[in-house]
């Protein structure tokens, strides 16, 4: 064992101890026990105390070893702690060398102009002088690694809108950031994959907004509830919501595609389905000649009759219940159609009769109605066809009438002027019965006063027997006329036979009319009453006088009794030498 003096003070004796050095002089225990907590005063404290117990050397040397015993431990135990922290210290400057090193590769810096020496000064000043440095670079990479997590959030944000595998709104997941390479060259990269993310984004956005305008526009001419339309494909499509929030991914792009598909067929079928509607309303109107007042209410549905899909732009225009109103008023009209086209066919019909009876051509009506009525009953037939066919027959009916009407006409003068001769036969008939009637009772009455019966102081006798006389003269003309005009029709047949027709001359001859006696006295009653006075001039068997007893005559009572008659019978004479025909009795 070893030893050494742990106290010496001022040459005293010393009693060596084991490793202790103990005084041997020691008088007074106050002084030691007043003495600093040294270890040599704590040793001659522990002497004291032992000399006055009594405690044998033995004893003391063997609580004096295991006193050196615990020092030693003690000593170790402090060379083991400042073994480990050197051996820490290194570990932090290796580390903080290590890390710094790292920083530097990841942040992309080569070369770093604050870089301490790493051999100079100790452990804990090479410690501190790479401190700074690494403190630096440490909040160079926080910022470093807080961009790059910016943008590949944006990334990964709008990628996720894309694929639409993140709804609107969740949180997105947690994101990994590649820490070994924080390089300024790295974030550019992540910033031009962003930019062409963003570019892409827009564009796919400008296609949703058009999509979803082209399906407003469709639900609108369609009549549908456009919100619940396009919230059927992703609810953030709502217009309440805002544009940078509407869903871009592919099977939302997908859907307004097929959905836009779908609404332009459904357009295109309706407007289809819509134009035959109208169509057929036009021509049930035509067939049933509704007014332009009722036809004005069907104006929104008849106005795109001829329209193109892409024309149709008014909303509402193919609404399903515009369609059910075309329906529900050809429905209506078909069940009408049936009567509205017994009563239309029978008006054409009767017009057919009318033009056939006018023309004077045989036409069986009651077969005719027949076969109509059983062609509209049993549905044989369509209503436009059957009106087209009856219109054709009603213009056929007309042309045939209009080349028999220069025909016509002139049986219907034939028939007039038979109508004239056989009325003019009656009529002289009852003349002569009244003439020989009106002599007779003339007579009686003369004979019966003994003196003659005049008239506007004319003997009736006389004027009765010139007015006869006239009468016949008269008849004789007319008959030579007739002769004259029958010579010259055969003499023109002749000639339109060998040379064709042509104009007839102006037959100024044959209409000149006779002259008709009037209500004051007419050229026939003036004729005979002068000829009645010249007559009484130069004497006569009666002795009839010309005159009235003023020796004025009298206007008034001028025309015979018969002037009726006489006026009649020269308008019959004016007809018959005015026409073209020959007048015979049929």
């Amino acid at each position: 064992m070893w030893s050494f003096c742990l106290w010496i003070a001022g040459g005293e004796k010393a009693r060596v101890f084991g490793n202790f050095c103990i005084p041997m002089d020691v008088t007074n225990s106050q002084d030691v026990f007043s003495g600093q907590n040294t270890c040599g005063a704590l040793l001659q404290q522990l002497q004291v105390i032992w000399d006055e117990v009594g405690e044998s050397e033995e004893e003391r040397d063997k609580m004096l070893l295991q006193l050196e015993q615990e020092c030693l431990d003690v000593y170790m135990r402090k060379v083991d702690q400042a073994l480990k922290s050197r051996a820490l210290l290194l570990m932090s400057l290796a580390d903080s060398r290590a890390e710094l090193a790292s920083l530097l590769s990841a942040l992309g810096e080569n070369t770093y102009a604050a870089l301490p020496d790493k051999s100079s000064g100790t452990i804990k000043e090479q410690l501190a002088a790479i401190a700074p440095t690494l403190q630096q670079l440490c909040k160079q990479k926080e910022d470093r690694l807080k961009e790059f997590t910016d943008v590949q959030l944006q990334i990964q944000k709008i990628l996720r809108e894309i694929s639409g595998n993140s709804p609107n709104g969740e949180k997105l997941g947690m994101l990994v950031v590649d820490q070994n390479d924080l390089s300024l060259q790295k974030l550019d990269e992540f910033h031009v994959q962003l930019q062409d993310l963003q570019r892409e984004k827009s564009e796919r956005l400008h296609k949703v907004l058009d999509f979803v305008s082209t399906v407003h526009d469709l639900c609108a001419v369609l009549g549908m509830d456009f919100f619940g339309t396009i919230t059927e494909i992703h609810p953030s499509l709502n217009e309440s919501i805002g544009v940078q929030s509407k869903s871009i991914s592919n099977d939302t792009l997908y859907k307004l595609f097929k959905m836009v598909e779908s609404l332009k067929e459904d357009k295109r079928v309706r407007l289809q389905k819509l134009q035959v509607l109208a169509a057929r309303l036009t021509d049930l109107w035509n067939l049933m000649d509704t007014s332009s007042e009722e036809r004005e209410l069907f104006r929104h549905i008849t106005s795109n009759i001829s329209a193109t899909v892409d024309k149709v732009i008014v909303p509402g225009a193919l609404a399903l219940d515009i369609i059910e109103q075309a329906e529900e008023e050809v429905e209506r009209l078909d069940k009408l159609k049936a009567s509205r086209m017994k009563e239309i066919a029978m008006k054409k019909q009767a017009e057919l009769e009318e033009i056939y009876a006018h023309a004077h051509m045989d036409f069986d009506s009651a077969e005719a109605e027949k076969k109509i009525v059983a062609l509209i009953e049993f549905g044989n037939v369509e209503p436009s066809e059957l009106f087209v066919e009856m219109d054709d027959k009603i213009l056929k009916a007309k042309e045939e009438a209009l080349n028999r009407r220069e025909i016509l006409e002139k049986v219907e003068k034939w028939m007039s002027a038979c109508e004239e001769e056989s009325w003019l036969d009656d009529y002289n008939r009852i003349y002569h019965g009244l003439v020989e009637t009106l002599v007779s009772k003339t007579r009686a009455w003369e004979e019966a006063h003994g003196i003659q019966f005049t008239y506007d102081g004319v003997s009736l006798l006389a004027m009765l027997d010139e007015y006869t006389m006239l009468r016949h003269d008269r008849e004789e003309e007319k008959r030579r006329q007739r002769d004259q005009k029958r010579f010259h029709e055969q003499l023109t047949t002749e000639q339109e036979a060998l040379f064709g027709s042509k104009p007839s001359p102006v037959r100024s001859s044959s209409m000149k009319k006779m002259v008709v006696p009037r209500a004051n006295g007419g050229s026939s009653n003036h004729t005979l009453s002068r000829r009645l006075n010249t007559h009484h001039h130069h004497g006569s068997n009666n002795g009839v006088r010309s005159v009235s007893r003023d020796g004025k005559r009298d206007n008034r009572l001028s025309a015979p009794a018969n002037y009726v008659a006489i006026a009649k019978e020269d308008a019959a004479t004016t007809f018959s030498s005015g026409n073209d025909l020959v007048l015979t009795s049929p």
